[in-house]
């Protein structure tokens, strides 16, 4: 292999993005809506609207009465097999092409949609429940005759809604007054946007002052808002008093707004409506995630498209074999419909029963508590697992910030130091700053609201700073700032702090910041920098008046207000370092072990600095202690990451280290490449990494290597990379909800992760593979009698089996055993947790393949065609005694050969046997249409059933023991 790589341009793809940003338009066209526009809503005046809202009534249903059973038909025949059913049943109607009685086809057919419509039919009764519920809750609301009761359905734009503590907000709203006495509420967000933090809300400043809330209805006022959009984290609006002199106008922004599907946490509030029904945020932000097909099922539906072909193939050669004669085409129809069950109508059925079952055990499993199925039809996935990616903050630590560094440019202080600390603010705290310190050092805040802090210093003093404005954090900016005026001094500072790499380019030169910041990194601290300002009289009426024209602004108002913000950002003083510590989550080392020794390549994807990722890697044992880690060099184009590549190339077995920018540069350039060598180490570290990164690099590993990703992170920017990934698992952390109610499984503990994969997913797909192949053994084998059936008989296109006998044969006589087997293990979970290679074996593919596919064809045809012939060879002149030997034959080595197939007996599966043979021998009293009842109480018949019987399962049991003895599967060693 050559160290240089050639200067060739990366061919750019292109995606189809659906979820382009002129789709909701489009969609509003089509459906014969007009395209939202701005508003203006006059307070308690709905009818003074420039435009139709509207209803406030929430619908999460997908059908009506009346499309309900034609909606869900045409999902299930818009698939091929499903159609090709329905099209065989209906072939029954013509005369010509009818092999037997109608129920035949059509009760099959129809025990597959009845199971169909009856789990959708369950789904739209919650989902209309659910629905019923919300819009009939009673709120209160102000009107000129006093307040009024009204359910939440009939609300509308322009109403004054009381909503009281606890309770859901019914609409969008902007927050006109409170009871709280200092002027504010606070609001539970989870349920919109997955965060558990209570966030902050401000009423109008205008409506706050008036004396009562009846006053609202007694002003002239009224809102100007944008048009309805998804965006729940900003708004623009502004709110006019116009019966003022002079006319007031506030600004308006998300810290007023009440969104529909938050809980008040605080107090009373009351607020105008402005956006009700499908135009609500929540609503807006509501869709149908993408819906992921698993590997598994792909590889079924391939096996199924084989099996069809076998079906056309073999009605050929039989019409064929009678060289086309006659109506020749009519016989290849009912020759298709003659070997029908070559296609196991009972197989998407009895998969997806078993998913269901799967799903249930997770949730139920003691030891992984709180874990949660969100995507019930992928569980195999979690089987084949080859690349994990994982979010750090949260996910591998604890997101809980242990301060351990204090650095002031040119002292640092550690935990063991903080009395020198105390001292030191003792003896200077005559005057300076807002500093918040711990009550440890000295220094203790007393009282906080919304215009003032109050401090206590060590001296006993209390220092009363007035708040003249809050610039909150966002993970735009990476930073926070507060402008506060000293009461006793008249001294206006603006303080701030924010991630280093922000702030290294707003406070003045120095020489120690960059140098100081990588040490705290390399130790695994996260650095949080702190930066003062002092402002002049002058020089803050001058910003607050820019400042307050850029928040009236109703177009780029966010743009004109970080605009007017950064002009104070310039030269601040450098105040201190402080380095704090994530410690690492319980049992992440052992587990991340134990993936490694699955083998499962970890990926780690951060937003913080290199040096701090890497120290993490360290301390979780991602990278172990006798691997190298090769830091990619910083690059900006590409000859840089030309070089780059080439010296990575040169270093074998090393983990990688990377950040965000310099993995852009590679991708634009070399994609091929980077991905060709990130692949092939043992772990990968990317620092400095965006949310569309991670989703990036998700999709990436899958064109790339084919194989199948797993996510994990607990936050709403991972999200993205979540919901790209073939199997999404949400960890409920401290940053809320979000990552977990987009993922396909949601656990509360990292360490969980490794139970989940070890033991639930590779039993899902270990069972999910066995029990689709014999599904496909039990229906090749009854057609493959039926082959040798018709070429006995001159090639003729009669059936075997009529009525019952072929309905119950896949129904109640060997359904229960079958289906038992979604509970057959190999391995006892403790031992699947303790050896994880047996979890690398299912990489391969092994327990689904041509391989055994093949194996479980032969297997079909052999002992199909052993019952067929010795039927043929020992039935007694009458045609009745071939059906009653064969079909008992049959039934009998299908239970043998689920008992054949077993690994760990379960209870079940041996009331399963028992109960189908029991149905089967109780049922031959109702047969005498299709078999002798006299001549089954013979000897003869019982003698000749235990004979084809054997002779069609004992070489399989021998083969099995054989196997087992001389070339034992790794599994057996360890249960032996």
């Amino acid at each position: 292999m050559t160290d240089n790589i050639p200067l060739q341009p990366v061919r750019q793809k292109k995606r189809m993005d659906s979820k382009h940003r002129g789709g909701c338009c489009e969609c509003l066209r089509c459906c014969g809506r007009r395209e939202p526009r701005p508003r203006t809503v006059w307070l308690g005046h709905p009818e003074k609207r420039d435009q139709r809202y509207p209803r406030n009534v929430i619908n999460n249903q997908k059908y009506n009465f009346f499309t309900f059973l034609p909606g869900v038909l045409f999902n299930q025949f818009k698939y091929f097999f499903n159609l090709y059913f329905l099209l065989l049943a209906c072939s029954q109607f013509v005369v010509e092409m009818r092999l037997g009685a109608l129920y035949t086809y059509w009760v099959p057919l129809g025990f597959v949609l009845a199971v169909t419509v009856i789990r959708e039919a369950a789904e739209e009764i919650r989902c209309y429940m659910r629905d019923k519920e919300v819009n009939s809750q009673i709120y209160s609301k102000l009107t000129a005759r006093g307040t009024v009761k009204v359910k939440s359905s009939n609300i509308q734009v322009g109403d004054l809604i009381i909503v009281e503590k606890n309770q859901r907000v019914p609409a969008d709203m902007i927050f006109l007054r409170t009871s709280e006495k200092n002027g504010s509420c606070f609001l539970r967000t989870d349920q919109l946007d997955g965060e558990t933090d209570w966030k902050l809300r401000l009423p109008v400043t205008c409506t706050q002052r008036l004396p009562t809330a009846s006053d609202l209805l007694q002003i002239r006022s009224y809102v100007y808002a944008e048009e309805p959009n998804i965006d729940i984290h900003n708004f623009v609006g502004t709110f006019t008093r116009e019966d003022s002199d002079p006319p007031v106008n506030e600004s308006l922004s998300i810290e007023n707004t009440l969104w529909a599907s938050t809980v008040i946490a605080s107090g009373t509030v009351v607020g105008v409506v402005l956006y009700t029904g499908r135009e609500l945020r929540s609503v807006m932000n509501t869709s149908n995630p993408r819906s992921k097909i698993g590997l598994f099922d792909l590889e079924v539906n391939c096996l199924t498209k084989i099996l069809f072909g076998a079906l056309v193939v073999v009605s050929l050669v039989m019409v064929a074999l009678q060289h086309f004669a006659g109506r020749w085409y009519l016989q290849i129809i009912r020759f298709l419909l003659l070997f029908s069950n070559i296609i196991p109508i009972s197989l998407r059925v009895n998969l997806d029963m078993g998913k269901i079952v799967y799903s249930w055990v997770i949730r139920r499993d003691s030891k992984i508590p709180g874990t949660v199925v969100r995507s019930s039809t992928i569980p195999e996935q979690l089987g084949r697992i080859s690349y994990l990616l994982t979010d750090k903050t949260g996910t591998l630590t604890q997101n809980e910030m242990v301060f351990k560094r204090l650095h002031l440019g040119t002292v640092a202080y550690g935990l063991d130091s903080m009395d020198e600390v105390q001292s030191h603010i003792f003896s200077i705290y005559t005057q300076v700053a807002l500093v918040q310190w711990t009550e440890s050092v000295g220094l203790t805040l007393v009282g906080r609201d919304q215009s003032s802090v109050q401090l206590r210093s060590p001296g006993g003093h209390i220092l009363n700073f007035t708040i003249l404005q809050i610039f909150p954090f966002t993970y735009e900016s990476k930073r926070m700032g507060i402008i506060v005026r000293d009461e006793s001094t008249g001294e206006i500072t603006f303080y701030m702090k924010g991630a280093d790499v922000v702030m290294a380019g707003i406070v003045q030169y120095n020489d120690w910041l960059e140098e100081e910041c990588g040490n705290m990194a390399r130790e695994g601290l996260r650095v949080l920098v702190v930066a003062k300002k002092s402002l002049t009289e002058e020089q803050y009426q001058d910003f607050e008046a820019r400042y307050v024209q850029a928040k009236l602004s109703v177009h780029d108002r966010s743009l004109k207000v970080a605009t007017v913000i950064e002009s104070l950002e310039m030269e601040m003083e450098l105040l201190c370092l402080t380095g704090v510590e994530d410690q690492l989550q319980t049992d992440v080392r052992p587990t991340l072990e134990t993936l490694r020794n699955a083998g499962i390549k970890v990926w780690m994807l951060t937003g913080d600095k290199l040096e701090t990722a890497t120290c993490t890697a360290k301390n979780a044992h991602l990278v172990t202690r006798t691997q190298d880690i090769h830091i990619f060099r910083l690059v900006t184009n590409r000859g840089e990451a030309h070089l780059e590549l080439n010296a990575f190339r040169r270093k074998h077995d090393c983990a990688l280290v990377i950040s965000g920018d310099s993995l852009e540069v590679c991708l634009k350039y070399y994609e091929y490449e980077f991905m060709e060598l990130a692949c092939q180490c043992p772990a990968v570290v990317c620092c400095r990494c965006a949310p569309t990164q991670k989703a990036q690099i998700v999709r990436l590993l899958q064109e790339r290597t084919g194989k199948l990703t797993c996510a994990v992170g607990d936050g709403g920017n991972d999200v993205s990379m979540i919901q790209e990934a073939d199997c999404g698992v949400g960890v409920e952390g401290k940053e809320g909800k979000q990552a977990s109610l987009a993922a396909d499984f949601s656990i509360t503990q990292f360490k969980h992760l490794g139970r989940l994969l070890m033991v639930h997913g590779r039993n899902s797909y270990k069972r999910s593979a066995a029990l689709s192949q014999f599904v496909i053994h039990r229906s090749l084998c009854i057609s493959t009698m039926q082959a040798v059936f018709s070429s006995v008989f001159y090639f003729a296109s009669v059936p075997l089996y009529q009525g019952f006998l072929i309905i119950g044969y896949s129904t109640i006589y060997t359904m229960f055993p079958v289906f038992s087997l979604v509970l057959d293990k190999d391995v006892k979970s403790e031992v699947a947790m303790l050896y994880p290679e047996l979890y690398k074996d299912l990489l391969k593919g092994r327990p689904l393949s041509y391989k055994t596919f093949l194996i479980w064809v032969l297997i079909s045809i052999y002992q199909g065609s052993i019952i067929m012939y010795g039927a043929l060879l020992l039935f007694e002149s009458e045609f009745v005694h071939i059906v009653a030997i064969s079909f008992t034959s049959l039934i009998l080595t299908e239970l043998l050969m689920v008992a054949l197939t077993i690994q760990t007996w379960h209870w079940l599966m041996i009331v399963a046997e028992l109960l189908s043979l029991s149905c089967y021998i109780a049922s031959l009293v109702f047969l005498h249409e299709f078999i002798d009842v006299y001549f089954i109480a013979t000897l003869s018949f019982l003698w000749k059933v235990t004979v084809i019987t054997l002779v069609s399962c004992l070489p399989l049991y021998v083969l099995k023991y054989l196997r087992r003895r001389f070339s034992p599967p790794s599994y057996s060693k360890l249960t032996s």
